[in-house]
């Protein structure tokens, strides 16, 4: 549990904070799918769906400014869409949380990425997933790293988002990073911190945060201490990896700190967890928290929206606050 005045010191910081979230800004499409209404096709013979209700979500850097909005963080998202509906869609919803999107770069050339998730009895089917399988042009790399140094002066964090499992086919690109860890270079002092599904040991120069599975795969090591350890070495910078039930091993020049999970009681649906702990861990540390103290408010954002089963889950200050509240009880 934290010392609740620092909490909500830290917490009352939010709002005079602005974070550029750059990398793969993905549509979560829900098709809810009343069952009771199921028909059989005249033309195959088989079950056709009926959907009763359509949701869009921000996904993947989408989930990630999500959270920091309900955090209170004002929020610039950068990455490449398409211009499509999807990409239609994908701007309103980010819109709608209060995302500043003048920055998105729009592109006939790119699909907007998209989950589409069947649901059926709060059941998700199985995923229709579009996503592009061509690399990047060279021309829109060129725009996302002049609008990275375009507005890295305004903004008081950096967080990556690399979600694409295709190398070169999402928005950090090979070059794209090796951009960003140039101009973390050279705006030292400045916050920068990295997630990503494939590629989390080829980020350089910036603060790292990974699943144990997403560093195991990027060591090639078996313990998440061997893990956290090598990817420090290689970074030179803080590395948080989430050990799902068991909270949090933080890396730094002081060796391994483990950080205990929050316990909540109850269904919970963990997708989308790390987004949520990468989005409190980077705002507090922006609000002057230490990296223990961010790591743990980081843990507590994510105890909230663990508990909200089905959609893209966030946490407010106040749900934040509680949640410290029920560490002690």
């Amino acid at each position: 549990m934290m010392n609740e005045s620092r909490l909500q010191n830290l917490l009352s910081k939010f709002s005079n904070l602005t974070i550029l979230v750059v990398g793969d800004y993905f549509l979560d499409l829900y098709l809810d799918i009343d069952a009771a209404l199921a028909e059989t096709s005249l033309e195959t013979g088989l079950e056709v769906h009926q959907v009763v209700r359509v949701r869009a979500y921000p996904g993947a850097a989408g989930t990630v400014t999500s959270n920091l909005r309900a955090l209170g963080v004002n929020v610039r998202a950068l990455g490449v869409i398409g211009d499509d509906g999807n990409g239609y869609e994908l701007k309103s919803a980010l819109a709608e949380t209060g995302v500043d999107i003048s920055s998105l770069i729009e592109t006939r050339e790119r699909f907007t990425p998209t989950y589409t998730k069947p649901m059926r009895a709060n059941r998700e089917l199985n995923r229709l997933d579009l996503k592009n399988r061509v690399a990047l042009s060279s021309q829109i790399e060129n725009e996302i790293i002049a609008r990275l140094r375009d507005w890295i002066q305004r903004v008081d964090g950096v967080i990556m988002v690399d979600q694409v499992q295709e190398q070169n086919c999402g928005v950090i690109t090979d070059r794209v990073r090796d951009a960003i860890a140039l101009v973390a270079r050279e705006q030292d002092g400045k916050l920068f911190v990295a997630e990503s599904r494939e590629r989390i040991g080829s980020f350089r120069d910036v603060m790292l945060q990974a699943n144990a599975r997403e560093a195991k795969r990027a060591t090639g090591l078996d313990t998440v201490e061997t893990c956290g350890g090598e990817l420090y070495r290689r970074a030179e910078h803080p590395v948080l990896i989430t050990v799902g039930s068991e909270g949090i091993q933080l890396f730094d020049k002081m060796g391994c700190t483990h950080i205990p999970s929050v316990p909540v009681a109850g269904a919970i649906d963990t997708v989308g967890a790390g987004d949520s702990v990468i989005a409190g861990f980077t705002a507090a540390l922006c609000a002057g928290a230490t990296l223990q103290q961010a790591a743990l408010i980081g843990n507590l954002v994510a105890s909230v929206t663990i508990q909200q089963i089905g959609v893209t889950g966030t946490a407010t200050p106040a749900q934040v606050i509680a949640a410290n509240h029920a560490i002690e009880k």
